[in-house]
């Protein structure tokens, strides 16, 4: 029995293949785990958990709740996109809430899952947006603004976002190897499992004498994968394209 995860699916309405991928492998794969971890961005947003009633956002609760009825519990970790997800949509789906980073005991192994935007720390302007957004004081008054009046500033927040990025480099947007070793270190050597970069690979880093393995989680926007972990360790997953 293996500890899966995943991150970045990104689900929404105009992405239904995704969204029957993702429900296929909560049926299948997931149901014989021995856990899943969301590690963030499991929505392409999320504009609060009064949206619950939204019909898509049904859809998705739904399977979620019968995976975690099942005994397979089911872990949730906020990403840059859906960070105001709260205790409603916890308490509806099953899903345990995941600080970020949390520290895991993974068959023995300690394990340092995070969504990954923390370690992007070259993007300087990011990381400051970041800041002001996860503050109390932002997110109270989002929440206060009636729900379609958010959904129209959230909007705009993303095309903001993706014209940005064509204009930055493509280094400051994947990880500091810095911020990465100082990560690892601060923790005590773990292996640390990620997402957000949409950059999928192993990587193994040479720490002060210590081993220390990076798995780095893909998207689900063309097709989706996870990371299966179990005693002998960690490997990837590729589901087939829908």
């Amino acid at each position: 029995m293996s500890t899966l995860f995943i991150s970045d699916l990104h689900l929404c309405s105009g992405r239904p293949e995704i969204n029957r991928g993702f429900f296929g492998f909560l049926q299948r794969e997931a149901a014989g785990a021995g856990a899943l971890y969301i590690l963030g961005d499991l929505f392409e947003y999320w504009a609060g958990d009064d949206d619950l009633d939204d019909p898509f956002i049904a859809t998705v609760i739904a399977p979620l709740a019968r995976l975690a009825a099942s005994g397979v519990p089911v872990y949730l970790m906020h990403g840059n996109r859906d960070f105001v997800i709260g205790e409603a949509f916890a308490g509806a789906s099953g899903v345990t809430l995941l600080p970020d980073p949390t520290l895991l005991s993974l068959y023995g192994q300690p394990t340092l899952a995070m969504h990954g935007d923390t370690l992007c720390t070259l993007d300087q302007a990011y990381q400051a947006f970041r800041r002001e957004a996860r503050s109390e004081t932002w997110i109270r008054n989002l929440l206060q603004r009636p729900l379609t009046e958010r959904k129209a500033a959230i909007d705009a927040l993303r095309r903001q976002s993706e014209q940005e990025k064509r204009t930055k480099p493509e280094e400051i947007m994947d990880v500091a190897p810095a911020e990465v070793e100082a990560t690892l270190r601060r923790n005590g050597y773990p292996r640390l499992i990620h997402g957000h970069t949409h950059r999928p690979a192993r990587h193994l880093h040479m720490i002060d004498g210590h081993a220390c393995e990076r798995w780095v989680l893909a998207d689900w926007y063309a097709a989706g994968s996870y990371l299966a972990c179990d005693e002998s360790g960690c490997r990837t997953v590729q589901l087939s394209a829908k």
